[in-house]
């Protein structure tokens, strides 16, 4: 062989050398920053998941919230209502003298059914 084949075949090595060593840091880059990407986008799903997740239940508190306060308001308009003598059929579970239909007070929402009532007055 030629001294002048031997030095384009050491130059044609050098120079690839020279590529990959330019190159194959690059395509490293790129494979990490692809990485990066896909690691992000799944952080990105969990969060947003955990997000819809959270305003669920913060929908569900304050649904909850409102039929409390919306009890507590009832409460106190029947506690007026006492206050000043117009639901005095209601303490004794009556209306106009007579049960509910259902035999439930309104009160309280609870069951006169099986209350204790006042024994009849004896005749002497």
């Amino acid at each position: 062989m030629s001294t002048g084949a031997i030095i384009a075949i050491v130059a044609g090595v050098l120079i690839l050398l020279v590529l990959l060593a330019v190159l194959v840091p690059r395509m490293r880059e790129r494979k990490r920053q692809r990485q990066l990407e896909n690691q992000r986008g799944e952080l990105a799903s969990q969060h947003r998941e955990a997000a819809a997740e959270q305003a669920v239940r913060a929908r569900q508190a304050e649904s909850e919230a409102k039929r409390a306060e919306a009890e507590a308001e009832l409460h106190e308009a029947r506690a007026d209502m006492h206050d000043r003598g117009l639901a005095d059929d209601e303490i004794d579970g009556t209306r106009n003298g007579r049960s509910d239909v259902d035999g439930r007070s309104d009160v309280d929402g609870r069951s006169d059914v099986g209350a204790r009532e006042e024994p009849p007055a004896r005749r002497a």
